[in-house]
């Protein structure tokens, strides 16, 4: 995407920040004021039938606000940042030709990055490569790639969660087919391009209630029958299917083959979800453009913050 001059730039508002935050609630109460509809930058809630474990807004949020970029591929499809680059993009640029502000809500900190900021130039996809690296992974076990990539790009392993097989294995494949790592190209880029006028948000809780709040969550998607919903994704495609491999769902797929008890899944849940959260933490917290706010009472600075920066 070309970069726009200054005076032709779109606004965009941003609310970002950790998993169970009050990210939705908190553009929610903002489209009661402004006319905004909804950009989910959230890497699971592009999948089809993967509703209450990715926490996608419900019906009647969907009717407060437009949403988009949720319900695009099927759970067996795959969906790179690019392609959600390129359509949020396109997005944006119709919210706006209606005469509306485009809001972006997420959690997925590299596709908000790459939104608002540009792709770096990394090298293609290898095909062979990549099966090779996923059958070492399988007949050496869990953690072999992860160590690897620990060793070869340090600086990629802690951004990238050790069981996020996908990451891992496009960081192995760049470092591989180009001799270099990744972390250095993206370092490069900077993402310097900048389409947009942004103002950005980010919920702010003490970290003993964000993880109250994420425990809370996780009890309420059981009740809400994601373990239903998963069984719903194992009967029509299988126990494979990578987007399984994901937080909440995975814990469910090892309780369904039997391998812990449901009081263990649950606790995994949560355990495994404060971990996650404490990594979104760390990545926004490094955004130096984000304004944290508390929600319950910081709604008229929030307000404020909006209308200069509209006028």
């Amino acid at each position: 995407m070309t970069e726009r001059s200054a005076k032709d730039q779109i606004s965009v508002l941003v609310v970002c920040g950790p998993t169970g935050s009050g990210k939705t609630s908190l553009a929610l109460s903002l489209a009661d004021k402004y006319p905004l509809e909804m950009i989910s930058a959230d890497s699971r809630q592009v999948y089809r039938q993967m509703d209450i474990g990715t926490a996608k807004a419900t019906s009647l949020e969907q009717v407060l606000a437009p949403h988009h970029m949720i319900n695009l591929i099927d759970p067996d499809q795959s969906f790179s940042v690019a392609e959600f680059v390129d359509q949020a993009h396109q997005k944006i640029s119709e919210i706006a030709a209606r005469g509306k502000i485009p809001c972006v809500v997420g959690g997925t900190g590299l596709y908000i990055r790459a939104l608002l900021g540009g792709l770096a130039e990394l090298p293609g996809c290898h095909p062979e490569l990549r099966k090779s690296l996923h059958q070492r992974e399988q007949e050496e076990g869990p953690g072999t790639l992860y160590c690897d990539l620990q060793i070869v790009d340090p600086e990629s392993a802690t951004e990238i969660h050790q069981n996020n097989i996908v990451r891992i294995v496009r960081a192995l494949e760049v470092y591989r087919t180009s001799g270099r790592k990744m972390s250095e190209l993206k370092a490069e880029h900077h993402f310097s391009c900048q389409p947009y006028r942004v103002l950005k948000f980010a919920p702010d809780f003490p970290r003993e209630e964000l993880y109250r709040r994420i425990d809370l969550r996780a009890e309420q998607m059981i009740a809400d029958g994601l373990i239903a919903e998963v069984e719903g994704l194992v009967e029509k495609y299988s126990f494979s299917l990578k987007s399984l491999e994901t937080l909440g769902y995975r814990e469910v797929v090892l309780y369904l083959k039997g391998e812990i008890t449901q009081e263990m899944m649950l606790e995994d849940i949560r355990k495994y979800t404060r971990q996650y959260a404490k990594r979104q933490l760390t990545w926004f917290r490094k955004e130096t453009d984000t304004i944290w706010v508390d929600s319950s009472t910081e709604s008229d600075k929030v307000v404020q913050s909006i209308d200069n920066f509209l006028h």
